[in-house]
């Protein structure tokens, strides 16, 4: 039995704020971050995005998020876990999650109004 390699991620204080910054330019991106925000500490899967992108979509946009340092992804089996890293954001940045999280209220993204409601 095969087992998967841990994904690359950056350290904390390898977290930049344009990089973060960078990665949260993306209207799906946010909503991901908006969905890890209110499933907290448990995660998503990347199927569990499927109403905002394909599933080819979702994987590009969260190897974006996590390049940034702003998810963690731990691969189950067949599945891929992802979770905010907010400690070391919050650690980084203080305040600034908190702030991106409350302005995804207003994205018009199919699916997400449900989700904040």
């Amino acid at each position: 039995m095969q087992t998967q390699s841990p994904l690359p991620h950056p350290d904390a204080d390898q977290i930049t704020l344009p990089g973060v910054l960078a990665a949260l330019g993306d209207d799906t991106r946010l909503a991901i971050v908006a969905y890890l925000s209110r499933s907290a500490p448990l995660g998503m899967t990347c199927g569990q995005f499927s109403d905002l992108a394909s599933k080819t979509a979702i994987s590009y946009h969260v190897s974006k998020l996590r390049e940034a340092g702003v998810v963690n992804v731990v691969p189950e089996g067949t599945r891929r876990r992802v979770t905010l890293r907010r400690a070391d954001l919050d650690a980084r940045f203080p305040g600034f999650l908190d702030s991106i999280i409350s302005s995804t209220r207003h994205l018009h993204i199919e699916g997400l109004e449900e989700l904040l409601a």
